[in-house]
């Protein structure tokens, strides 16, 4: 009976000892296999601000209304530097953006022409702006959109008579729209960077002469723009990525 107690002693102590230097020999298993973070989620989608600048170029065609057996009104064509800032949303589903965006810009935008040796015509556009829809395709970071809304500015028509040092200005808002497109790069999530050129027009709009109360000059007056901008999306306004559980 002791011969037996000794026996199972001395197996549980040479189990204890096998099992303390086992735990102590190298091993031959490597490091875990390193697994990268998953890529950043990116999406089109969200809240942005940013600016652009550009240059325009139009066309004014003039028309002296009740007509009179005088030379026409010749036509001339502004141009200009513009620069301002933007803000928008945008929606995705899938490859497809869609959103809304407002922008207002500052303005050197002005053209003039002489009637006759006498008289002299002018339009500048100070303040220019609008709102509109945009739809695009996505190639990841890359996007194809169109635009187009409502577009405004405020107009002011000039009239004068050098050698009698006479002028006469009318400024008014006009409404009016634009239709454009562009593409628009996104250097990460949160910045982009764009090119854009869009086609606006005012429409016909009547000025009256001060010094002759009988007529008046009829305008139709459009524009054509490109510009390059940028734009800052805020990541807490994207919606989160759709993970999938099994």
């Amino acid at each position: 009976m002791r011969f037996t107690k000794f026996l199972t002693a001395a197996a549980a102590v040479l189990t204890m000892t096998g099992g303390a230097l086992a735990a102590d020999l190298p091993t031959m298993k490597g490091p875990p296999a390193y697994m990268p973070p998953p890529p950043p989620f990116f999406t089109w989608a969200g809240l942005y601000v940013g600016g652009q600048v550009g240059y325009a170029w139009g066309h004014v065609a003039s028309t002296l209304v009740p007509a009179v057996p005088l030379p026409p009104i010749p036509s001339y064509s502004p141009t200009g530097v513009i620069g301002g800032a933007h803000i928008g949303y945008n929606w995705q589903m899938g490859p497809l953006v869609y959103g809304l965006e407002g922008d207002v810009d500052g303005s050197s935008y002005k053209g003039n022409a002489m009637w006759g040796p006498f008289l002299g015509l002018s339009t500048r556009y100070p303040v220019q702006g609008s709102i509109r829809g945009r739809l695009g395709y996505a190639f990841d970071h890359v996007l194809l959109y169109a635009t187009g809304g409502a577009a405004f500015a405020s107009i002011t028509e000039t009239l004068s008579i050098p050698i009698i040092a006479y002028t006469e200005s009318h400024s008014r808002a006009r409404v009016g729209w634009t239709v454009g497109g562009g593409l628009e790069y996104a250097i990460d999530n949160n910045w982009s960077v764009r090119g854009e050129y869009r086609y606006t027009n005012y429409g016909t709009f009547s000025d009256p002469i001060n010094f002759a109360p009988a007529f008046s000059i009829r305008k139709t007056e459009d524009e054509h723009r490109v510009q390059v901008g940028f734009s800052y999306k805020f990541d807490f306004m994207a919606p989160s990525p759709v993970v999938a559980k099994y």
